[in-house]
């Protein structure tokens, strides 16, 4: 199966990853913008909210994913973490995860993939996930009748019909039931029954 990078992903993500013995994750194609590559969903206090990490912006149009740059100049890291922070502090499990992501946010990664990678890594080892993750060598051409291509179908562009098995939510008093949030949810209100709910 064929993957995008993805920013602590969305439960969609998940729920095909689960299935697979191993997966390969896409690093030479042309960096597509305002997607999960670099933006997740979380449930705040206003409702749902998207964390953005920056990018440096290519000296040409086209660049690939593989060498897509991470920007510090502004401190994002701490904008999210505070997000995360407001959002989840008092969900089940925070206390109990927030602590191994918390270096997601001190230290500098430089490129965008590598620091995904590492981010999947660690929430498959929180969820008990065992897949193995590989990255592709070249560009792997988009094959429409592929049911294992999931680069651009898991992608806040599509129109989404995925329906993850309903949860308790932290704000689920204010709102009602948000679907394929980023994993960061579940984890945060499930903890290691997460996987049940993707």
């Amino acid at each position: 199966m064929y993957f995008s990078t993805a920013y602590f992903p969305p439960i969609e993500y998940f729920s095909k990853l689960i299935k697979c013995k191993s997966i390969y994750i896409e690093i030479y194609e042309n960096y597509t913008k305002q997607t999960y590559r670099n933006r997740c969903d979380i449930l705040s206090a206003n409702g749902r909210q998207s964390l953005t990490i920056p990018v440096i912006k290519g000296t040409t149009r086209k660049i690939t994913t593989k060498d897509v740059e991470i920007d510090y100049s502004t401190n994002w890291q701490k904008i999210h973490s505070k997000s995360i922070e407001a959002a989840y502090r008092s969900s089940p499990f925070y206390e109990f995860f927030m602590p191994e992501i918390m270096p997601f946010f001190e230290k500098k990664y430089k490129f965008l993939y590598d620091f995904n990678f590492q981010i999947l890594e660690i929430v498959n080892d929180f969820i008990d996930i065992d897949t193995k993750i590989n990255f592709t060598n070249d560009f792997i051409k988009l094959d429409t009748k592929n049911l294992n291509d999931f680069r651009f179908s898991i992608s806040p562009k599509q129109k989404n019909i995925f329906q993850n098995t309903p949860y308790t939510q932290v704000f689920s008093d204010k709102f009602k039931f948000q679907k394929n949030l980023s994993i960061l949810d579940l984890i945060f209100n499930m903890g290691g029954e997460s996987l049940l709910y993707c």
